[in-house]
């Protein structure tokens, strides 16, 4: 194939920057190689090719490898752009998610986990993994992708099968020190939220002593649900990171529930004052499932996402919300007492309002929505991922300073513009 002329340059220059003249045709050679041969993506292919020009004529700089590469080494001290050696046990192999790629998975050493993608053009000169093997990888290529550190499979990589089960115990990772890739935790069930995506399983916040975290698991050969307030041991939880927030991703991770356990999770005490100006459509009277440790919201027709159709159910009062103070909106999130306190409205009146009114919850919702829409609030509780758990409110008395030092920072965020 050929290749672009500015990734050959870029690697010439790179390397003449720091002394040495390179042949363009080698660097055209070297990239085929990798590309054409191992299957390697040409951007990976091009820092592959700089980092073993470097390490050829010995010259050292940002991102150049160290080491060598048949020197055994731990997942733990692997970096991006290293070639290593790591000898690992496949704890779980999944669904490819591309046609390039033969098989897809996630492997440890004891120091730590890593995912792995095995090309599917070195598929023929390498043997196909089996989970819970262990397996000694040599010259395997270690990238980043989204953040973390990703193992990739070549052509070039020999893989032996290791004829042990060797002892392997996951290191548990506190969640105030997750970083994006593979981790194993330890977690309380915070927050089970209703999912908004068909090909979402479950949704909602976990945490440990530490901190919390949102989780995701979509859905995919009907993997284990957590329950709320439950203690559960995730292995091999995928740490994904979106416009700087963390989460976690379920759906290949194992899954242990730990009956009787509890956790003091650490959450934090937050508190917004400023004007409610949105109430959202959760809100108002809601029907919850009766199952015995599902709190779930029910559908208006009466459908547990776990649980399916319920003939009984419970009734509730929530408010879901955006406080907003002049600078920032905030999102909170009000059970039912201090809903009661806030809209004025007391759960056995809303089930008469809405079993006597051609609009139903509809119409619970309106008459909140009328009572709560423009007043002062401080909101107190614990904030998880950016929406604040309701503890106490305060409704505070209009004032026209107040209103108009809102309006004056709410100028100001806009930078002044009139």
């Amino acid at each position: 194939m050929d290749f672009n002329p500015e990734v050959v340059e870029r690697i010439s220059l790179k390397i003449e920057e720091m002394g040495v003249t390179v042949d363009r045709e080698k660097v055209v050679s070297k990239l085929k190689l990798l590309v054409s041969e191992f299957g390697i993506p040409v951007e990976e292919a091009e820092r592959t090719v700089t980092n073993e020009l470097m390490r050829e004529y010995n010259l050292t700089g940002p991102g150049s490898q160290s080491g060598n590469t048949s020197e055994l080494k731990e997942i733990s001290d692997c970096q991006p752009d290293d070639w290593v050696t790591v000898e690992a046990k496949v704890v779980s192999l999944s669904i490819p998610p591309s046609t390039a790629i033969a098989q897809k998975g996630i492997a440890d050493d004891g120091s730590g986990a890593i995912e792995f993608v095995v090309w599917e053009k070195a598929k023929a000169n390498i043997p196909e993994l089996e989970e819970r093997k262990w397996y000694r990888f040599e010259s395997a290529v270690i990238d980043e992708f989204r953040g973390a550190p990703n193992m990739k499979i070549h052509s070039g990589t020999k893989i032996t099968l290791i004829d042990e089960d060797r002892p392997l115990i996951p290191t548990i990772a506190q969640i105030a020190n997750l970083k994006p890739g593979v981790a194993s935790v330890r977690v309380k069930v915070m927050q089970d939220w209703e999912t908004r995506h068909d090909q979402m399983e479950q949704t909602g916040i976990v945490g440990d002593e530490t901190g919390t975290i949102k989780f995701v698991t979509w859905k995919n050969n009907n993997q284990e649900k957590l329950e709320l307030d439950k203690v559960y041991t995730l292995y091999y939880s995928t740490v994904d990171e979106y416009q700087g927030r963390l989460s976690l991703n379920l759906t290949n991770a194992m899954i242990m529930r730990e009956d009787g356990a509890d956790i003091e999770v650490a959450t934090g005490n937050s508190s917004v004052s400023g004007v409610f100006i949105h109430m959202g459509s959760g809100s108002g009277l809601i029907k919850r499932c009766k199952v015995e440790g599902c709190t779930r919201a029910l559908s208006r027709q009466n459908y547990c996402p776990v649980h399916e159709i319920q003939n009984e159910f419970r009734y509730d009062l929530r408010i879901t919300g955006v406080v907003d103070d002049g600078q920032k909106a905030t999102n909170v999130l009000i059970q039912r007492e201090e809903t009661e306190k806030l809209s004025g409205i007391i759960l056995n009146k809303a089930i008469e309002i809405a079993e006597n009114n051609p609009l139903g919850l509809d119409d619970v919702f309106l008459k909140m929505q009328t009572n709560v829409m423009g007043r002062y609030v401080t909101c107190k509780g614990n904030d998880i991922d950016g929406t604040i758990l309701v503890k106490d409110i305060e409704i505070m008395k209009f004032s026209s300073e107040r209103h108009a030092s809102l309006l004056n920072r709410a100028g100001e965020s806009l930078g002044g513009a009139e």
